[in-house]
């Protein structure tokens, strides 16, 4: 395999262990699900450090997979551990939507929208969330909307959907432990639609991060032909 194809090959990995985990959640079958799953995210990496991500991106990923790995156990310890590594993943985001994108018009309007679907949220899953889980989900819920809001107010739509789509999975994620009414196959559309947010989250940074290269290149081609 040439060097060239690599990233293609890794990217039809990752796009063939995603339909798996999916199939296998759509179909019961929890031992696929458990095997495939912590592979989805590095794999996702790989490809994306192929393509020139900036290492803040692979970091978020590799805090995903964290969050993936320690989710499949079921024990209390394990889900405060994915949370936090999730968090950590947010954290990498936000930092990085930050030192590569840019102000977009959209940002007064699109402030007030996601504070009040975080307050809304918030307010209303704490009375159903088991004691020691309200402090921690409100606090990662904050970080989560930072994380959705920046992707859109600095890099624009792309970035900005899998925000969207991470605030949402993650929210099924919150009324199931909540125990609130939840739609067949939850897990099925909580790993659609993360699996959606983390590649429109990747797309959106390396969109961002080539014309941003291309200006650079432009004006050292420009300085050397002074």
């Amino acid at each position: 395999m040439t060097r060239s194809r690599v990233p293609s090959a890794l990217f039809g990995l990752f796009a063939l262990a995603a339909a798996v985990d999916l199939l296998s959640l759509a179909a019961g079958f929890e031992p696929g699900h458990a095997g495939v799953k912590p592979l989805l995210m590095p794999l996702l990496a790989a490809w994306a450090a192929l393509r020139g991500a900036p290492r803040l991106l692979v970091a978020a990923l590799l805090c995903g997979w964290g969050g993936d790995t320690l989710l499949l156990f079921d024990a209390d310890a394990a889900f405060l551990a994915g949370m936090a590594s999730f968090a950590a993943g947010h954290v990498c985001y936000l930092v990085l939507f930050i030192r590569i994108g840019r102000s977009r018009a959209c940002v007064p309007l699109l402030a007030p929208c996601y504070a009040v679907a975080l307050i809304t949220t918030v307010v209303l899953l704490r009375p159903d969330l088991p004691a020691d889980l309200r402090l921690p989900v409100a606090v990662y819920s904050t970080l989560l909307t930072a994380m959705a809001y920046t992707a859109t107010a600095r890099l624009g739509p792309v970035a900005g959907a899998g925000g969207a789509l991470f605030l949402l999975s993650d929210t099924l994620i919150a009324t199931g432990v909540a125990d609130w009414p939840q739609p067949p196959r939850p897990d099925l559309w909580i790993m659609l639609t993360y699996l959606a947010a983390q590649f429109l989250l990747v797309r959106g940074c390396l969109g961002e991060r080539r014309p941003a290269q291309e200006q650079v290149t432009s004006r050292q081609v420009v300085a050397g032909a002074e």
